[in-house]
């Protein structure tokens, strides 16, 4: 994700930000350097220059020049910069009360992920505990109903639809239907053609006059740059858009779509879609985005995407057989699914401050925790309780049983043994655990200390990068 702005962007900071003395002469060579790097990332030339205006014109002023860190100072100017480009904070979606109905209208090109992002969406609201309904509003495109009727049966939620080839009648009964079905959030899946034409125009100026929706979304895909930016503004001029969701965010390097929509458009983007699974959908933090690109990861989406994940008793448990010296194989298996339930090993090592750019240009071996946990699952009960009884011939057994090699299993029993010794003085050591929340919770903000617990269990966060062989 941002791959290649971030690495230019990361080499940009790690030069200027330990500087004691700052002149006009780095801060111009400076900015030169980030106005090619955002070109090159395919933002918006307007948008380009609007950023190198304000930030030479804000960065020579005596606040930078004459501060006791300008270095820094300078860096943070650089980073409000780039998050007042993303749209300054996260906009929430403006719904109606759970006692009526919200109707959004979705809308994208053929091919942007549009029915996918809608079903993403709905699965989001049904989580935070309302009762949505998907509407087949494509009727132009093969197999589209079926598509959205696989999707909502998998989150479970109910897909309206009508045998008729008129959209607009479609979206107006759903909402009676929801009414009769006690639906609060009606998504409505509407047809999208290759390009922009007039009958698909007419057709949604059609719906959205019968409907009146609450939100009116484009979905649009981030890796098409600036063409992204000016279909929004096509869209917008014929149905006022309310707000966008980018997809395929995690195959983008460059970030030129996000970088550039707020700006042009005056559209807050509200989503972003971070892979195929339904909970590869994120808010858009513009703060943590920036963060990112800057090289300075995201803990706090790191801390969340945790929280979902960690079970909190399981937890607690855990931090017990870890005060009491009995963390088994079998626990160790267990984080290695915590862990790949909180995402791809790609975007978790991202969100870790400086290893966005240290993996530049290296592979990540996400095979070797497949192979870790193959090893340990072909393992009987006792090895797994005890690893002491693992001598040579268990060992050629288990690596047989789990198509590895012997080296592999003496790796991973020797990783294991490291492991818990490290757990072992994280527990008694309580100002190491101290510290370690504490780097945590300050990155987490107004989130505060609470339910970190639970990552703080997964032993700590650097373990993380022993999982991968570089």
């Amino acid at each position: 994700m941002l791959e290649k702005i971030t690495d230019t962007f990361s080499n940009i900071i790690r030069t200027i930000s330990g500087k004691s003395t700052i002149t006009e002469k780095n801060i111009e060579d400076t900015v030169e350097q980030i106005k090619m790097a955002l070109l090159e990332a395919d933002v918006n030339l307007r948008v380009v220059r609007r950023f190198v205006n304000s930030t030479i014109e804000e960065a020579k002023g005596e606040k930078v020049l004459k501060a006791v860190d300008p270095g820094q100072q300078f860096v943070k100017i650089i980073y409000d910069k780039i998050v007042s480009m993303l749209g300054d904070e996260k906009t929430e979606l403006k719904l109606k009360g759970p006692d009526t109905q919200s109707v959004i209208l979705m809308l994208g090109l053929q091919g942007s992920g549009k029915t996918t992002a809608s079903h993403k969406l709905e699965a989001k609201l049904k989580k935070e505990g309302r009762r949505p309904l998907l509407v087949a509003c494509d009727l132009v495109r093969p197999a589209a109903i079926d598509q959205l009727c696989v999707l909502g049966q998998k989150i479970d939620v109910p897909v309206y639809k009508e045998d008729t080839k008129d959209a607009v009648k479609v979206a107006k009964n759903s909402i009676d239907y929801a009414k009769k079905n006690g639906l609060d959030v009606i998504i409505l899946d509407t047809a999208g053609r290759l390009q922009i034409d007039e009958e698909m125009m007419a057709e949604l100026v059609n719906i959205k006059k019968a409907v009146n929706p609450d939100e009116v979304l484009l979905v649009a895909d981030s890796m098409t740059g600036q063409n992204a930016v000016e279909i929004a503004k096509s869209f917008d001029e014929q149905l006022g858009l309310s707000g966008v969701i980018l997809t395929k965010f995690d195959s983008d390097a460059r970030g030129g779509a996000a970088l550039s929509l707020k700006t042009i458009t005056e559209k807050p983007i509200l989503y972003i879609g971070t892979g195929e699974k339904t909970e590869d959908f994120e808010v858009f933090h513009p703060e943590r985005i920036a963060s990112r690109i800057l090289g300075m990861g995201d803990i706090v989406s790191l801390v969340e995407k945790a929280q979902e994940q960690v079970d909190i008793e399981q937890a607690k448990k855990l931090e017990e057989k870890m005060a009491r010296n009995e963390f088994t194989l079998d626990d160790m298996l267990e984080q290695f699914q915590q862990v790949k339930k909180m995402g791809s090993m790609q975007s978790l090592m991202e969100m870790m401050p400086g290893m966005a750019s240290a993996m530049q240009g290296r592979d990540i071996d996400t095979a070797g925790m497949k192979h870790q946990e193959a090893i340990i699952q072909s393992m009987t009960k006792k090895e797994r309780a005890n690893h002491l009884i693992i001598g040579p011939s268990r060992r050629k057994r288990i690596a047989k049983g789990s198509g590895t090699s012997v080296a592999e299993v003496n790796k991973l029993i020797k990783q294991f043994e490291k492991t818990k010794l490290a757990m072992k003085k994280l527990t008694r050591n309580k100002g190491m655990q101290a510290k370690l929340m504490n780097q945590l919770a300050g990155g987490a903000g107004s989130m505060g200390g609470a339910g970190l617990g639970g990552l703080g269990s997964m032993s700590d966060l650097s373990s993380l990068a022993s999982k991968f062989k570089f």
